[in-house]
């Protein structure tokens, strides 16, 4: 009879090594992949968003932050878009990159919504209904008295992109949609 050490048997007989599989964070999962944007309630037309993998934005609290290694930047240089992955060192706001289904071009939200009731229906009689649905008033606009720029209490843009369902679903409201800032196109 012949001894044979066990760990000649396993080294021999092993399956090979299987290498960790390590799953990549994805950093916006919170926020949804697609954002439906309705438009006229009463026409059902409707614009549809889809989050940009390997894109990200950061939100900067100056205009004019020089963003090294930028693809783009909107609104005077407060918001700059990078490819890749977002760095934890990042000084500013995160958010996802999305695309517009129509042309592909990439859009940012920036966590205001704007909201439009009937003619004759102003923000102003409205803003506890607003308030219960998470929101506040960020900008009255004195020319059209029955819109407005909301934004969530929260101060979140996941929180603000979230709640839409619950604006659209208040009396009255004619339209509601996220604002998304994009590059200037030139015709």
């Amino acid at each position: 009879m012949f001894y044979f050490p066990a760990e000649y048997f396993l080294q021999a007989y092993s399956l090979p090594l299987i290498p960790e599989v390590r799953f990549q964070k994805d950093y916006f999962s919170e926020y949804p992949e697609q954002i439906r944007v309705s438009g006229d309630v009463s026409l059902r037309t409707a614009v549809s968003y889809t989050r940009k993998p390997g894109y990200y934005a950061v939100h900067y609290n100056q205009p004019g932050t020089v963003a090294i290694g930028a693809i783009l930047r909107l609104n005077d240089g407060a918001i700059a878009v990078f490819s890749g992955k977002p760095n934890q060192s990042e000084q500013g706001i995160l958010s996802p990159v999305y695309t517009l289904e129509s042309n592909a071009s990439l859009a940012v939200p920036t966590g205001l919504v704007f909201i439009r009731f009937a003619e004759g229906v102003d923000v102003e009689s409205q803003r506890e209904v607003i308030n219960r649905a998470g929101y506040e008033v960020a900008e009255s606009l004195y020319y059209a008295p029955h819109s407005a720029w909301l934004r969530a209490k929260s101060g979140n843009i996941v929180d603000a992109i979230a709640g839409i369902s619950q604006l659209e679903a208040i009396a009255n409201v004619e339209n509601v949609e996220p604002q998304m800032l994009m590059e200037r196109g030139f015709r």
